[in-house]
């Protein structure tokens, strides 16, 4: 088995730094993407990782061309890598269609969409020149259960989840598998607060969605590709 080094976009909030943390349990070498540089110091903090096992980059997923540079990084740094975790995604508020104004919109796109493509995108040349790789998108639960109010959201993680079976398809002839984790409602202190009355002991956990994206990382998940995993919890 090759070692397992994994590019993981937006990857020092409370998802990316539980991933991390299981990631670095299985001897992984990480290149991880940030915004704030409050989680990126947090995260290094954590982490403990050397600077040979952790590259740790200021990057907007939402401009092509910051990917390029990170994902050409990662492969100098490493001399390859065999995984990729699209963690970036976003909540611009929830309203009806014709309430849902272009600026709502494009926001929604950009986060929830655009990130994830431009980081394949970036990063799929790079995954060909290994012997197997592993791309994972985050989506939502609403890509399927559309609830109301909040239709811009709904589509582009819907979205998300076509780009990952669409990836599969293209990519199985290089051992490359593609899928997507939809959750629930992720009980992270930002959820909490966002919805204070909701009842957050069914939802699932950072570490709890980490687990199976961990797993769809490792070269024995060959098995799965183009899935829209279900990761809802109680909720």
């Amino acid at each position: 088995m090759s070692e397992l080094t994994v590019a993981i976009t937006g990857g020092t909030g409370g998802l990316g730094t539980a991933l991390a943390r299981r990631l670095k349990a299985r001897g992984a070498r990480l290149a991880v993407t940030y915004l704030i540089p409050e989680e990126a110091e947090a995260f290094e903090s954590e982490l403990g990782l050397d600077e040979d096992r952790l590259l740790l980059r200021r990057v907007d997923a939402t401009k092509p061309d910051q990917l390029v540079g990170f994902m050409a990084e990662t492969q100098e740094a490493f001399g390859g890598f065999n995984g990729l975790c699209s963690l970036v995604g976003g909540w611009a508020g929830g309203r009806d269609i014709d309430e849902t104004d272009d600026v709502r919109l494009d926001r929604m796109i950009d986060l929830n969409l655009r990130s994830a493509f431009y980081a394949m995108r970036a990063a799929i040349p790079h995954l060909k020149t290994q012997s197997w790789g592993r791309i994972v998108l985050v989506g939502s639960r609403a890509a399927s259960d559309n609830p109301p109010g909040q239709a811009a959201f709904n589509m582009t993680k819907a979205a998300v989840a076509s780009l990952a079976a669409s990836a599969a398809n293209e990519l199985a002839e290089y051992n490359i598998t593609a899928n997507a984790v939809l959750p629930s409602v992720i009980d992270t202190p930002a959820t909490r607060a966002t919805l204070p009355y909701a009842d957050y002991v069914a939802w699932p956990s950072p570490d709890d969605i980490a687990a199976v994206i961990e797993y769809l990382c490792l070269e024995e998940s060959a098995v799965i590709s183009g899935a829209g995993i279900p990761a809802f919890g109680k909720a």
